[in-house]
């Protein structure tokens, strides 16, 4: 009950500071500590963590601009309580749809070999993964199809809002939003997003690295379900370490189906998901599980977890159900004590800090703040422009200050569409051949440090 308690006063805690973002004063997200045994990380080899990129990201992923409704932000389905899960089987989507497939626990997301993402693995990397549920007509809306407007609406959409001209301001240097840059920021976030605060974690630090020594803070029937995870069938183990890799606990990226192939409806079988979260944090630090288990969403207890590992369908209409699950690697027959141990241990795994770290947290509510960077705050104020005729079939004028400009047109992409520097108090810009849509003007006055920006449309 104490516990219960404590965890509860720390999310109302949590609650009452999450609405001001100082930009003078990030969260820290880039320099985190992360044990010396943690030795996996999918973050790409040209990309560095960034306490300001992330934290851009904190702010798109709680965001309910980025559905078409403005109803579901990314955490809608990936809850800070529930280890950036959810409860629920299917996650509600835009208009009371259902994701097809339960929504995947978000824990220690960077830790692992595999770089790619969804339980059917059909995103490459990480920050492709990010957008997909935005373009998804059932979870986000911005499809551009089936009726529903595309990604350059939404892109369009942000770039009016003025949280996110200071963000991406602050971030990159200008406001232009692309959808890479909304795919960095939002993957910085999540691949933030870590626990190593377990009993687990302690555990192994006490035994230098050790992961077979008995750890000294477990129970004896910890320690046991500890040996039955690592230990391969043919030694008397559970074998579960030949899948989920201690101390990461990540899925081993050649994985194969695990032997569950009914989709979340049960209105068909699936054969493609071959991907699973890290273990960490599979129950909160109350013991609970932090939503079902599994792409359909259809285990609700660790026993039954076990059970399913214990005997493993040998379907013949599974030709993708992992070598390892095969005969006698799913055919355990662990004894009920056997199972009490291995769901101990899985409960040594959670840690405490994910669940209340206000870095994490949701920073609307309340109403989002951000306090200004003084570095940009002193900044000379920006270019007023006034494009005309705006729209326009042929060309655009623009006036311009006295001084070396440079004048420059991107796509809603980002992408430079034309560059030109003048020392005219005019320039008109010719957009004949370019397609019908909305771009982005920029002028810049480099010896000045100054700059404006306007949106333009071709009709």
């Amino acid at each position: 009950m104490r516990l219960s308690l404590v965890f509860t006063a720390a999310l109302i805690a949590l609650v009452l500071a999450a609405s001001t973002i100082d930009l003078d004063q990030l969260d820290n997200y880039a320099n985190q500590t992360i044990p010396t045994y943690i030795q996996k990380d999918n973050l790409p080899a040209n990309q560095q963590m960034s306490d300001a990129v992330a934290t851009l990201g904190r702010v798109l992923f709680y965001d309910k601009e980025l559905s078409a409704n403005r109803t579901i932000s990314c955490a809608s389905c990936h809850k800070q309580a529930f280890a950036f899960s959810d409860t629920a089987k299917q996650s509600l989507g835009l208009d009371g749809g259902r994701t097809g497939r339960h929504s995947m626990r978000l824990i220690n997301a960077r830790f692992a070999d595999e770089v790619k993402f969804f339980w059917d693995e059909r995103a490459n990397n990480l920050a492709e993964q990010t957008t997909q549920p935005i373009q998804d007509h059932i979870e986000m809306g911005f499809s551009g199809s089936n009726g529903q407007a595309d990604i350059d609406s939404l892109i369009r959409r942000l770039s009016d809002l003025p949280r996110y001209q200071q963000l991406f301001t602050f971030v990159y240097g200008d406001t232009i939003v692309t959808e890479a840059r909304i795919q960095e920021a939002l993957s910085q976030f999540v691949r933030s997003i870590q626990s190593f605060d377990s009993r687990f974690d302690q555990g192994l630090a006490q035994a230098n690295g050790n992961l077979n020594q008995n750890f000294s803070n477990f129970t004896a029937q910890e320690n046991q379900g500890k040996q039955l995870f690592i230990a391969p069938p043919a030694a008397g183990g559970a074998g579960c370490q030949g899948c989920h890799r201690a101390p990461e606990f990540d899925i081993d990226s050649a994985s194969a189906n695990n032997g569950i192939i009914a989709t979340a409806d049960g209105t068909a079988t699936d054969l493609t998901n071959t991907r699973a979260p890290s273990l960490r944090d599979i129950v909160n630090p109350q013991g609970d599980l932090n939503g079902p288990l599994m792409h359909n969403g259809n285990i609700n207890t660790l026993q039954q977890l076990i059970n399913h590992y214990n005997t493993v369908p040998q379907n013949p209409n599974n030709t993708n159900l992992d070598t390892r699950l095969q005969g006698a690697g799913g055919q355990l027959n662990l004894s009920q004590a056997q199972k009490n141990a291995l769901a101990a241990f899985l409960a040594t795994l959670s840690g405490s800090n994910v669940y209340t770290d206000p870095k994490w947290s949701d920073p609307f509510v309340g109403g989002l703040d951000i306090i200004q960077s003084t570095a940009i705050a002193q900044m000379e104020n920006a270019l007023e422009l006034a494009p005309y005729p705006n729209p326009s079939q042929d060309f655009i004028q623009v006036d311009l200050p006295e001084g070396t400009c440079q004048v420059t047109i991107y796509n809603m992409a980002g992408q430079v569409i034309q560059r030109q520097e003048t020392e005219s108090a005019q320039i008109q810009l010719h957009i004949a051949d370019l397609p019908a849509g909305h771009y982005l003007l920029e002028v810049r006055q480099w010896l000045k440090g100054r700059r404006g920006l306007s949106r333009i449309q071709k009709i």
